[in-house]
């Protein structure tokens, strides 16, 4: 056992060696060799085979033996981690070739209590079938796995079993008794004289104190700060609520009726023709104040900026020598990028178009899938009815049946309580002998245990005095000393250690020397590397003045491109999608209407208001159920926009058929979907058709669109 356990001792010397991250396997088993040359070549084979496949199947390994560690092995030593690898190897891959026996003495040799925790955690038939085949199907194949490694050491759990019983019983052996109790010292009190009583010291006279202050009456009131943020708050509040209002009564130029537009548009034309078209004068450039706060920049980012614009201004100065020699110039390139430009931003518009179409179009799939999917709602919630019908009964016939079932139980459960009153009283009379028998045996432990506490005690008293004894004898103290005197070991430039000191006093005023001066030149070197960082800062800006410049005329560019007025889009997708999306709604109308037309009517109650309550201005809000299309369009409101009038309209008519076919007035627009579906229809029609005609209005106007009218067009 003690070959073995010598071999194996090796082996894990050469795994605490390797770390993945730095060594590769193959040159670590080469190394290992040359190291182990000294060993018999039986045993140097037998260390590098484990070594070698402990490096290879690292992983499957590494598996296990973590899991050993996070649950039964808790208490054990990371120190041990490359031991149980290499048990773990043993067991899997090399338990048919050494033999049960070998395997046997193995074990044996290593310590006894951690191969009992890690063999009865490895060989477990639960962890076995478990989690282990499942993390190393995770590496390798299942059916490897389970063919190669798990089935065999499955056919040798009972003979491990058997080993690991026999360690236990090893162990238990070879423990050591229990050490008694040292009994406890109890002190004694001390036999002091009683203290005399206190006397009782004279009262001290009351001092007399002056009368207080009245508190000022300011702390009991808020603070006029507090005051003046209260008034501001208020303020703010009110002047909140009265531009909420404003924004609410006033509406958007583009949700304005066309009637009126058309008045006001024919209006701007006349005043146009009166008056001569005036000569436009070219804006001023723009040019931006830069701001006063100014951003401290490092060293490095200033030597990069200065470098940057150095490299600029050759180029540009290599440019231009380049045109004087006759060079092309870039002219005609830059039109047609122009050109590629205005057509990249005519097609982002026609994408834009086609997106703002596509998601009307999916708004009106959309509900018509919803229509479908009441449809199939309806269907399902009567199929639930008739099967809760037959879930009822069926769990009726069951709580009959557990009634059954429980009176009988109620039957047994007596008929035993009778029998186990003579159980007990039997089983009392055996508990008591029991106790009898513990109690004698308790005594006599308690009687050996004294005795050996007595002896051990006897065995240190001993001892202590024996220490005592050789604390008692004298000890040298102190040692004279005389730093002026050489110490004669005859050593090369030996010396007093006055004279070291003097020495090292020297050394230290040369070295301070030598660092002022080294610090003088580090103070010049930085003078002249800031001089040269301010040069670069003065023309960083006067760089950076140019480009702003160059920057506020191209933006200038860019707005005057900016502000020219588009095209309508003539995409045949644009085209195609507006034709689907009025398709989709004329169809979502229909079936709306098919809905409404085959729900089965039911008794209305009375109405609870007047027929023309509809008809009344501002009635016809969120409130009542229209949702925010109805805000939006304005209702409630005379003469503030189409679709309120029509709104109110239509449900004037709707609340007359009501009553006179004796219903209530609806409460919500769901009590009649094919209305909404129409005016929802009806809504988006009339919104393409607008837009259309501010786009032909502004191509026929010929003038650049000021901000109101970029509002409309959008």
């Amino acid at each position: 056992m003690a070959y073995y356990g010598k071999c194996i001792e090796t082996v894990i010397e050469q795994l605490d060696k390797f770390t993945p991250k730095r060594d590769n396997p193959e040159q670590f088993l080469e190394a290992a060799a040359t190291s182990l040359q000294a060993l018999s070549p039986q045993k140097q084979s037998f260390v590098l085979e484990v070594l070698s496949g402990c490096l290879e199947y690292r992983k499957l390994l590494t598996v296990v033996v973590d899991a050993f560690y996070v649950e039964d092995g808790r208490l054990c030593l990371r120190v041990d981690h490359s031991r149980f690898e290499v048990i773990c190897y043993l067991a899997t891959f090399l338990l048919e070739e050494l033999g049960f026996q070998l395997f046997c003495n193995i074990i044996k040799s290593q310590p006894v209590d951690k191969m009992c925790k890690f063999l009865r955690f490895f060989f477990n038939p639960l962890h076995l079938c478990s989690w282990i085949k499942d993390e190393w199907s995770l590496i390798y194949e299942p059916a490897h796995v389970k063919e190669n490694w798990i089935d065999p050491l499955m056919r040798w759990q009972p003979e491990v079993q058997e080993l690991i019983n026999h360690l236990e019983g090893v162990s238990t052996s070879q423990s050591s008794p229990l050490k008694t109790k040292a009994k406890v010292t109890e002190p004694k009190e001390f036999n002091l004289t009683a203290p005399r009583p206190r006397t009782i010291p004279a009262p001290e006279p009351v001092p007399v104190v002056a009368k207080p202050r009245p508190v000022p009456q300011s702390t009991y009131q808020p603070p006029k700060e507090q005051q003046q943020l209260e008034t501001v708050k208020r303020y703010n509040r009110r002047k909140a609520e009265e531009l909420l209002l404003r924004a609410n009564i006033e509406e958007l130029r583009c949700a304005m009726p066309r009637s009126c537009r058309e008045s006001a548009q024919g209006s701007k034309q006349q005043l146009r023709l009166q008056f001569p078209p005036r000569i436009r004068k070219t804006p001023k450039l723009t040019f931006y104040r830069p701001d006063n706060i100014l951003v401290k920049l490092n060293t490095t980012a200033i030597l990069r900026e200065g470098a940057l614009y150095q490299r600029q201004v050759e180029q540009e100065l290599q440019r231009v020598d380049k045109l004087v020699d006759g060079a092309g110039d870039f002219s005609e390139f830059f039109e047609w990028q122009k050109k590629m430009q205005a057509k990249d931003r005519e097609e982002q518009l026609a994408a834009s178009e086609c997106r703002r179409l596509q998601g009307k179009l999916s708004h009106e799939e959309a509900v018509l899938a919803r229509q479908s999917l009441m449809q199939e709602n309806k269907q399902r919630v009567e199929q639930q009815k008739e099967q809760m019908a037959k879930l009822m009964l069926q769990r009726a016939e069951r709580r009959l049946r557990e009634d059954r079932s429980r009176k009988e139980l109620v039957e047994q459960v007596i008929e035993g309580q009778k029998n186990a009153k003579a159980a007990q009283t039997k089983l009392a009379k055996g508990r008591q002998q029991t106790v009898q028998e513990a109690i004698e045996e308790s005594r006599g432990l308690l009687q050996r245990r004294a005795q050996a506490a007595q002896e051990e005690q006897r065995r240190r008293c001993e001892l202590i005095s024996q220490l005592r004894a050789l604390e008692t004898q004298p000890t040298r103290k102190g040692k004279l000393v005389d730093l002026t005197q050489i110490p004669g070991y005859g050593l090369e430039g030996e010396m007093s250690i006055v004279e070291l000191r003097e020495r090292l006093a020297l050394l230290k005023e040369n070295q301070r020397r030598k660092e002022e001066e080294k610090r003088d030149q580090i103070i010049q070197g930085k003078r002249a590397k800031s001089q040269e960082l301010q040069n670069t800062v003065e023309q960083i800006s006067l760089c950076r003045a140019a480009m702003g410049r160059s920057a506020a005329l191209r933006w200038e560019e860019k707005k005057a491109l900016a502000a020219a007025p588009a095209a309508p889009s003539q995409d045949e997708r644009v085209q195609q999608l507006r034709r689907r999306i009025s398709e989709r709604a004329a169809e979502r109308s229909r079936q709306a209407a098919l809905l409404h037309v085959s729900a089965p009517r039911t008794a209305r109650p009375k109405p609870r208001v007047s027929p023309d309550w509809w008809e009344k201005p501002g009635r016809l809000k969120a409130g009542a159920g229209w949702g925010w299309r109805a805000r939006r369009a304005g209702t409630g409101v005379p003469g503030r926009g189409w679709r309120g009038d029509r709104v109110r309209a239509a449900a004037g008519r709707y609340a007359a058929a009501g009553a006179g076919g004796g219903g209530g007035v609806p409460a919500r627009a769901n009590a009649f979907p094919g209305l909404q579906a129409q005016l929802e229809a009806q809504h988006w029609l009339e919104l393409e058709r607008s837009r259309e005609r501010r786009l032909q209005a502004l191509q026929q106007g010929g003038s650049g669109p000021g901000p109101a009218r970029r509002l409309e067009a959008a």
